[in-house]
């Protein structure tokens, strides 16, 4: 009943026919005769032509007395006859071997024994059988178990159990056994159906025997969906389980896989480590040291050589010279210096100004960012707060309960800081900063003079030092050291050289790739432009023969639309003198068969009046036509001598 699965369907469509009519009926209409006789007796009830023939009914023939008799005789319909004997009634009494007595109460006699008065109602009739009765009859009926009248043995409840079935029976089938018993039980116990005053109680019984078996069915389907649900668990279960074995074994197959290959890439590379290192061993036992020769113009070609960037260890100190970088100046040194240098300054320079970005709060549809809701609800706070108290105190309102309410202290006033002007703040920052270069330029200066006052000093300290034997040595082995470090320095620029060169070697083959590139794309847009101006001319061509032709197309097409009015003309001008043609044959036709018709029925009406004003003449008297001329007189003489009168008035 509950059931979602394709093979145990919930339920199931069974078409059932409603039509009762047997099958080797005639299922086509039969009274299509009766109908057309009804339709002519309408037609001459309501026209009341006596044209209209009714043909008369016809019956199929029935043979009565033959295969149809059945259909003609029933039994008698007596209620007021309690004891109606049957049509025939066979007497046994009399038996004999091959032989049996019958005696028969006829219910359809014929006319000549309906006439005879003494003929008896019953009679005995002798009947010859083909066989005996011993050998006509068959082996009786014998069930497979009798029941004494009265009883049901508990046994027969299990009759529809078999082997696999139900048997042997286990806890299902005791369960069903002991409900069949409770049930049989309960309807013993239910009062007789005969007692009406008891009908209410068996009603409720039965209504909550009822709703226990429906529990109990419930129960069952609960029980067997419970047992599908455990089936389709374990077999979703041992699917999961069976999927998961099948990706552990394809994830090891893999992960073996991916160790020996590798193993296998951790071998090769271990064995080009070593061939490098062997090669690299071999080309260091045969090194020999290069000099080459400086080239000034490679040296003035790179901006980072020693040419622009000379260095300390090769003899330079850029600190040697600085007295001549110095700048001496009464606008830097003395105060009223730097107030001419300031006022020569345009206000521009003293005034900083910076333009705040604009925000863009926005999203391109028009709605607010979620960033900036926030300060947009502040400000909103802001805004309202200021307008409260900006808004005009109102009046004290009347005391509604007469209660004084007491209001708190008011706070005290917050403290605030004073808002210094911006130009002032801007002013005092660029003289702040004006002030600190001026002091470090100050201690600069006063460095440099005290290191030229002292300068002999430095010089003697430097020579007696560089006396002594132990710094000596250690000049020496500082010489040793910028020597070696020179050495690898060396080294180091020839490796860079060496990098450069083939950096430059591909700088130069993707320069020579873009300028081929950009060569071809001109090349190409050129032929472009060519192919531009070809298309322009041919479309200019084109245009010009399309407005040459177009001349000619105009003038065929206006010849073309005379030839087709002229033609249309004839059409309609053949088509008129048909119409009126055809016009004038249909008049003069209408015109004398209209004519012939009315002299027919004026022929007709004047034999009719004729008739009719004979028959008038031959009943009138003479009183009545002297009427008539008197009318005749006052109709038409009357009136034309008045209209003669009224004329000459």
């Amino acid at each position: 009943m509950f059931s979602d699965l394709r093979q145990y369907p919930r339920f199931e469509y069974r078409m059932q026919s409603n039509d009762n009519v047997p099958s080797h009926m005639n299922r086509q209409w039969q009274g299509q005769n009766e109908a057309h006789r009804e339709q002519i007796i309408l037609s001459k009830l309501f026209t009341g032509n006596d044209a209209f023939v009714v043909p008369p009914r016809t019956y199929a023939h029935v043979d009565v007395s033959g295969k149809e008799r059945a259909k003609y005789f029933r039994k008698p319909l007596l209620p007021f006859i309690e004891n109606v004997q049957p049509p025939a009634i066979f007497d046994s009494s009399d038996k004999h071997h091959g032989l049996t007595t019958t005696r028969v109460s006829t219910s359809y006699q014929s006319h000549k024994q309906r006439t005879m008065v003494n003929s008896p109602t019953t009679k005995t009739q002798s009947i010859q059988t083909d066989y005996m009765e011993r050998e006509a009859q068959t082996d009786p009926y014998t069930p497979e178990y009798v029941c004494k009248p009265g009883e049901q043995p508990e046994v027969l409840t299990l009759a529809t159990l078999m082997h696999n079935k139900g048997l042997p029976a286990g806890l299902a089938e005791v369960e069903m056994i002991e409900r069949a018993r409770a049930k049989r039980a309960w309807e013993a116990s239910l009062p007789s159906l005969n007692d009406e005053n008891q009908w209410d109680n068996r009603f409720k019984m039965m209504s909550e025997m009822e709703r226990h078996e429906w529990l109990l069915r419930e129960n069952e389907i609960e029980k067997l969906q419970n047992i599908r649900i455990e089936l389709l668990e374990s077999l979703l279960k041992e699917n999961e389980s069976k999927r998961y074995d099948t990706s552990i074994n394809r994830i090891n197959k893999q992960w073996s896989q991916k160790q020996i290959e590798r193993e296998d890439y951790v071998k090769k590379n271990r064995l080009y480590y070593l061939r490098a290192i062997r090669s690299l061993l071999h080309k260091r036992q045969h090194v020999e040291t290069r000099y080459e020769k400086s080239d000034i113009i490679k040296d003035y070609i790179r901006y980072e050589s020693e040419s622009y960037a000379p260095l300390t260890r090769h003899g330079y100190f850029p600190d040697k010279l600085t007295d001549k970088y110095i700048i001496k100046s009464r606008y830097l040194d003395t105060y009223q210096g730097l107030l001419e240098l300031e006022s020569t300054l345009p206000s521009s320079a003293l005034k900083i100004k910076l333009h705040a970005p604009k925000r863009q709060n926005t999203t391109k549809a028009g709605f607010l960012k979620r960033n900036y809701r926030r300060e947009r609800d502040l400000e909103n706070i802001y805004k309202g707060i200021i307008n409260e108290k900006l808004k005009e105190p109102e009046e004290p309102k009347p005391l509604k309960f007469l209660i004084k309410v007491e209001k708190p202290l008011p706070r005290p006033p917050t403290p605030g800081v004073d808002v210094p002007d911006l130009q002032n703040e801007e002013r005092e920052v660029g003289l702040i900063y004006l002030q600190k270069i001026l002091r470090g330029r100050a201690i600069q200066n006063m460095m440099y003079r005290g290191k030229e006052e002292r300068i002999e000093l430095i010089k003697e300290m430097r020579s007696t030092h560089a006396l002594q034997e132990r710094d000596m040595n250690e000049k020496k082995l500082e010489k040793q050291d910028v020597q070696v470090q020179q050495y690898k320095q060396r080294k180091d620029v020839k490796r860079e050289e060496f990098i450069d060169a083939i950096l430059q070697t591909y700088e130069g083959e993707a320069v020579s790739n873009v300028v081929d590139f950009l060569s071809k794309e001109l090349i190409r847009l050129q032929e472009e432009r060519r192919i531009e101006a070809f298309a322009i001319l041919a479309e200019r061509n084109r245009r010009l023969r399309e407005a040459e032709e177009s001349g000619l197309r105009q003038v065929l097409e206006r010849r073309r639309r005379e030839e087709d009015e002229i033609f249309k003309q004839l059409l309609k001008m053949t088509q008129n003198t048909v119409d009126t043609y055809l016009e004038d044959v249909i008049l003069e036709s209408m015109n004398e068969c209209a004519s012939e018709q009315a002299r027919i029925e004026i022929q007709e009406k004047a034999i009719h009046i004729n008739e009719i004003a004979n028959e008038i003449e031959q009943r009138r008297t003479r009183f009545e036509s002297e009427g008539i001329v008197a009318e005749l007189v006052h109709g038409f003489l009357i009136p034309e001598i008045a209209k003669q009168e009224s004329r000459g008035k």
